[in-house]
């Protein structure tokens, strides 16, 4: 398990990150920095598809992947894109807590119901549609997850710098994640 580390001032930002874009993100989200002009985006932002959570950035300052518990296994083509042809050499993967993803399968009822009412599915379609992509998308715990991907990531890409931070939706602030393993 991890341990989240909250930054109130820049002192509290890990040495690590000092110096990197992710230390300015920490700035802007959590600390009101004043925006800075950026042309081209310095890093990249995968993060959870979850309304709840906005960040506090310039525009063009990142490149943004919003995808269901921050899940970008089936967005590696967009992160290479983002390293190749953008250029960036730094990642900020943001987990959150009460992330919908964790324990979905609980949630099948309600989700095949949802497309049979919402979206005019027929329920054998809905549940055949759950049952395929629910095991794909589903996360066990949102900080396990959100390292384990990072991990991941940092073993394909190993020139980028990946950082694991997390959004507390209490406090809409960043926390970094020290992985205590």
């Amino acid at each position: 398990m991890g341990r989240l580390i909250k930054v109130l001032s820049k002192e509290d930002i890990l040495p690590k990150y000092r110096n990197t874009s992710i230390e300015t993100l920490l700035e802007y989200h959590n600390l009101k920095k004043e925006f800075g002009k950026h042309d081209n985006a310095e890093m990249l932002i995968g993060m959870c598809m979850d309304n709840r959570k906005q960040l506090n950035i310039p525009n063009n300052f990142a490149y943004i992947l919003r995808t269901g518990g921050g899940n970008l296994r089936y967005s590696e083509f967009k992160v290479s894109y983002a390293v190749a042809i953008g250029g960036v050499k730094v990642v900020a993967l943001i987990g959150h807590n009460n992330c919908g993803m964790v324990n979905l399968m609980s949630k099948k009822g309600k989700f095949i119901d949802g497309l049979v009412e919402n979206a005019g599915w027929d329920r054998t379609q809905a549940e055949e549609h759950f049952t395929s992509f629910a095991p794909m998308f589903e996360i066990e715990n949102e900080i396990n997850f959100l390292l384990s991907e990072t991990k991941r990531l940092s073993e394909r890409y190993p020139k980028i710098i990946f950082a694991p931070l997390f959004y507390v939706l209490e406090d809409n602030l960043l926390y970094q994640v020290e992985n205590d393993a």
